[in-house]
């Protein structure tokens, strides 16, 4: 590691020769001609630099125009005003939402109780083929009802015959088209608790399968984040899956037919909206966020299918030892 003065030279000034500091520089020509063409993690890092940067670049405008380029869903009346109450608005939105969950870092033990659960989940989605936008919804979720709470977690954007026509053509067939969309379709989901300000992306960014279904002949595609949580004061890893189905003839448009999100534990059940909310709230409130290098969504699924190969294998077991005792299930 190179070694670091422990003088600082004095700071020159155009005057003596040494050129224009940036706090010389007009602050409008900084705004509109340099930090408008930033990214959101390199204004973040401009931010750092000095008190001056970080006053310029923590303005709303910039970082409203960086979040709604990154997820047009956001553009929303709803979404807008949820976004406004976040304790810096934009800026913590995109902090909250750019970054993947890192599933190896469960929610801290001593984080605050929370007497209730989220009354209402609000969805923005975006799905982009080759970097071009052709699926944006928002959708508003009641989660207090009993049905929601006791039955399987489930959100779908469309209804079951609803199908939305895109501007992409079906290319290729057979595993050519499985390939293509594998390598360019890409989805973001981002779940917002509107009543404690905070929000959390729950999908991979690429795809983790892509399968034709048998019966149908569509292609369902796949997205996935394993997220940890605890459940009855113990630690658990869940899959929080998002399937997106995709039809259409070669050379025609393709369809969107279904975007649905479920979660779903180590033995492959469907968790309920309760148990999901559990989970949902705390990743959003307090999981860790991370940058998914590539492929690594891919990686971290299979593992979690693998662990529910084993899971399932020792439950059989299980039940086959107690069978052979006389005892069900619901005895033990």
């Amino acid at each position: 590691m190179p070694s670091c003065s422990t003088t600082t030279p004095p700071l020159t000034t155009a005057d003596q020769g040494g050129g224009t500091a940036i706090s010389d520089v007009h602050p409008d020509i900084i705004q509109t001609h340099i930090l408008t063409r930033l990214d959101g993690p390199t204004l973040a890092s401009s931010a750092c630099a000095s008190s001056h940067m970080h006053a310029l670049s923590t303005e709303e405008k910039l970082w409203r125009d960086i979040c709604t380029a990154t997820w047009p869903s956001i553009d929303h009346p709803r979404i807008r005003h949820v976004i406004s109450s976040f304790p810096s608005g934009h800026r913590s939105f995109f902090s909250d939402s750019f970054l993947a969950l890192d599933h190896r870092s469960p929610a801290p033990k001593n984080r605050p109780h929370r007497p209730s659960l989220p009354s209402e989940l609000i969805s923005a989605v975006d799905i982009h083929y080759k970097h071009e936008l052709i699926f944006s919804k928002v959708q508003e979720s009641e989660t207090e009802t009993a049905s929601f709470l006791c039955s399987p977690f489930r959100v779908d954007l469309l209804d079951e015959k609803e199908s939305v026509r895109t501007p992409i053509r079906h290319v290729g067939e057979g595993e050519a088209w499985l390939k293509s969309l594998e390598e360019n379709l890409t989805l973001t989901w981002i779940v917002i608790d509107p009543s404690r300000n905070c929000a959390a992306n729950v999908s991979s960014q690429r795809p983790v399968s892509v399968q034709r279904h048998w019966l149908t002949g569509e292609i369902q595609v796949r997205f996935a984040t394993i997220m940890s949580g605890e459940m009855s004061s113990s630690s658990v890893l869940v899959q929080c899956g998002v399937v997106v189905t995709c039809g259409g003839k070669v050379g025609g448009e393709v369809h969107v037919g279904q975007v649905s999100l479920q979660v779903e534990d180590m033995e492959g059940k469907h968790m309920n909206g309760r148990d999901s909310l559990v989970i949902l709230q705390a990743a959003m409130e307090s999981g860790r966020r991370k940058k998914e290098r590539s492929g690594e969504g891919k990686e971290r699924f299979e593992e979690f299918l693998e662990m529910q190969r084993e899971t399932k294998k020792r439950r059989a077991g299980s039940i086959y030892l107690m069978a052979l005792c006389g005892l069900r299930p619901e005895d033990v």
